[in-house]
């Protein structure tokens, strides 16, 4: 470290310190647990005991120095010997089995790992096994060492993350760097989409010129007023026609599908009605401006044009200016209650309702403006003909909730008997209507099981606003307040025959079979059906992100087994690598994050199950290959953390099973490091990689980023 970093870094440790000390210019205890942010007490008295040098029950400056110099700047040796104080216990120069056992059941008390004891003395003796070389009951400072060398990735970097706060903002991140948006990768990989702008760009101001010289004996402000309103003309339509999911569904299986980015309807949707938020308000400015002309010039004053129908302005009984303001003061409503902070904070049906006004806006501009019925005539009858399509199809036959799962993180799995007329692809979304739920709502969700699953569908739905709150809910209410000596008998004879009974048998607290009328519009096609056309897919679920991957993992699987060859000889088999019209892929990468532990529990029947179909190893390596990462988890270098995920990979080598999720696969504490995540898939070279995303949109812009760094085409479900 060079003499100015240095100072920087002092000057940077001692405001902190001054931030949290009392007047006293001490640290004390509490004062350290909450500047640290350590959950489990037993490290923050241990850390607390090994800073506090002097044993006076505080830390001064100095004593912060000394102990983050040596944490942050320190050898690879003297990280170790503190590391191997924090474990001795009782300072006795070695580490028995019993504390071990306590570091251990810290470390999972601070990465939210639950585990009953039985598998907690297995981890201890597992790691303890492993480090005590000499059997001779107790491990010392050399032993740790050596099984430290064990694992490289974790002596990178060994510290505190806690103490990170205490590090200065790294300069070469202040460092003005070329926006994303000017690379040529970003160019390169969003080649479609920015042409489409730019063809609506140009014909939206060749709209606005043309209508402009049309309308040149008028003056400025009824010029601007007449070409914002022929714009208005074309995206008021056109907002519309992006919507058209039916027609866009049928188009994602042409050609058409590789000239125009279907793919994102939804931020194309997004960006036009941003624009007509904006050719209104120009026009409605512009026209204000003109009735002040006209108002100087005529009997009429400025609220007569604007609020009456008296000057006669319009082609219906002079309604121009009038209905030009409802539709103003709707429009506004209309894009500031699908806002993302409206969307995504538990108030979807805000969204939902305002949204409907569309029927009211479009009625409004055939009213207003003499020409739009011209451009609305097609794409209406288009809009009205998939309307009725759609009711036709969600009223066609009776549909029933059969099963209900309560799982983990207040998600409802929903189990619905599949009519014999419903085809769908991998990641395809329905919408859902639950009369006991909310008479006329509407929901969209991933179809979360395969279409080779004939007799019923799948969704899982997790708790997030006001409808999806009331789904799980009800389900989650007893089936019956009142006892009966007969009800389990008359229950299970109810669902045998199918009776209009809404609760027929409970199979547990959270497990129920049902009998609930529901109604189904769809299905629509997403980005995901492009998979089955690449050659290297990386499926990335963020959360309730993996439900449209629950689907392609079980489909990709129905297909690999297709595939599965045996030996008539011996018990050898394998998968033939075939690329055929139906399915190109090699390689298929599932990264699936999580926040908890529990939530790995909403799949982790069928990632087993998917596990067992590839118990034998192929040729070219394993065409499924999954990874699991848990947030809360803290990552390997961190001091607090090092022993637990030591004794979890021990462990897991010998059982040959994850002791978090009970997969084959290792649970990954902490977050990917996206950077070398995709550079060990470029390095496969299994063919042309595209990345599909399904989770929040932060991560998204983060994935996408490296996607485009890395050459890889990237895809977000959008519904």
């Amino acid at each position: 470290m060079s003499l100015d970093e240095d100072a920087r870094w002092l000057e940077w440790v001692t405001k902190q310190f001054e931030s949290i000390a009392g007047d006293d210019k001490e640290i004390d205890l509490e004062e350290f647990k909450t500047a640290l942010k350590v959950k489990e007490s037993f490290f923050a008295e241990r850390f607390f005991a090994l800073f506090d040098s002097d044993g006076s029950s505080s830390i001064s400056l100095d004593e912060l120095l000394k102990a983050l110099d040596l944490l942050i700047h320190g050898s690879e040796t003297d990280k170790l010997k503190f590391l191997f104080q924090v474990y001795d216990v009782d300072g006795s120069g070695s580490i028995d089995p019993d504390e071990l056992r306590t570091v251990l059941k810290s470390c999972l008390r601070e990465s939210a790992i639950s585990l009953p004891e039985e598998k907690l003395d297995d981890l201890t003796l597992a790691l303890f096994e492993s480090a005590d070389k000499d059997n001779s009951g107790s491990i010392t400072f050399e032993e740790l060492k050596a099984e430290l060398e064990n694992f490289p990735e974790v002596m990178e970097n060994l510290t505190i993350s806690a103490a990170n706060w205490l590090k200065p903002p790294d300069l070469e991140q202040k460092r003005r760097q070329t926006p994303r948006y000017l690379t040529p990768a970003y160019w390169q990989n969003n080649s479609r989409k920015l042409l489409f702008l730019c063809a609506y760009a140009c014909l939206s101001l060749l709209l606005f010129t043309g209508a402009v010289l049309q309308h040149s004996h008028g003056g400025v402000w009824y010029m601007v007023a007449k070409g914002c309103g022929q714009c208005l003309n074309f995206n008021c339509t056109f907002v519309m026609v992006l919507m058209l999911r039916r027609c866009l569904t049928w188009l994602r299986a042409t050609w058409v599908v590789r000239v125009f980015p279907l793919d994102q309807n939804i931020l194309l949707h997004q960006i036009v009605g941003y624009a007509i938020l904006c050719c209104t308000m120009l026009h409605t400015i512009a026209h204000i401006m003109n009735f002040v002309r006209l108002s100087e010039r005529t009997d009429f004053s400025l609220w007569e044009y604007l609020l009456t129908t008296r000057p006669g302005i319009g082609w219906v009984k002079g309604t121009a200016s009038v209905t030009g303001v409802v539709l103003q003061v709707m429009i506004c409503l209309m894009v500031l209650c699908s806002s993302t902070f409206v969307r995504r904070s538990g108030h979807f049906e805000v969204f939902y309702w305002s949204h409907l006004s569309y029927v009211w806006v479009w009625s409004l501009l055939v009213v207003h403006c003499a020409n739009f019925w011209k451009w609305f005539v097609v794409p209406g009858l288009l809009f009205l003909l998939e309307k009725i399509v759609g009711i036709a199809v969600s009223h066609m036959g009776g549909l029933y909730i059969v099963e209900v799962n309560l799982l983990p993180s207040k998600v409802t799995h929903l189990v619905i008997k599949r009519p014999q007329f419903f085809h769908f692809k991998p990641g395809d979304y329905v919408y859902i209507n639950i009369p006991d739920i909310a008479k006329y709502e509407w929901h969209p969700f991933t179809i979360s099981s395969a279409p080779e699953q004939s007799d019923t569908l799948w969704l899982h739905i997790r708790s997030m606003g006001q409808w999806t709150n009331r789904l799980f809910e009800y389900f989650r209410q007893p089936e019956s307040q009142t006892v009966s000596p007969k009800r389990l008998a008359t229950s299970l004879r109810n669902r045998r025959q199918l009776m209009k009974a809404q609760i027929s048998a409970k199979l547990g607290e959270n497990h129920r079979f049902c009998n609930i009328k529901c109604y189904v519009d769809g299905p629509y096609g997403t980005p995901t059906r492009q998979i089955f056309a690449s050659e290297h897919a990386v499926l990335i679920g963020a959360g309730i992100g993996i439900t449209p991957f629950a689907s392609i993992l079980q489909s990709i699987m129905y297909r690999y087994r297709r595939r599965k060859q045996n030996c008539p000889n011996c018990n050898y088999s394998w998968c033939e690598n075939i690329k055929d019209s139906e399915m190109k892929l090699r390689k298929v990468d599932f990264i699936w994050i999580n926040r908890d532990q529990k939530s790995f529990e909403w799949f982790v029947s069928l990632l087993t199950k998917l596990e067992m179909d590839q118990a034998d190893e192929e040729p070219e390596g394993r065409f499924l290959e999954m990874h699991m990462y848990m947030t809360s988890a803290l990552s390997k270098n961190d001091m607090k953390a090092i022993g637990l995920q030591m004794a979890l990979d021990l462990l897991a080598k010998k059982e040959k099973r994850d002791s978090i999720t009970g997969l084959r696969t290792r649970t990954q504490p902490g977050r990917p490091e996206w950077g070398k995540v995709f550079q060990k898939v470029s390095e496969e070279k299994k063919g042309k990689v595209h990345v599909f995303y399904c989770g929040s949109p932060a991560l998204a812009k983060l994935i996408k980023a490296q996607c485009e760094h890395f050459g890889f085409n990237f895809y977000k479900e959008n519904f």
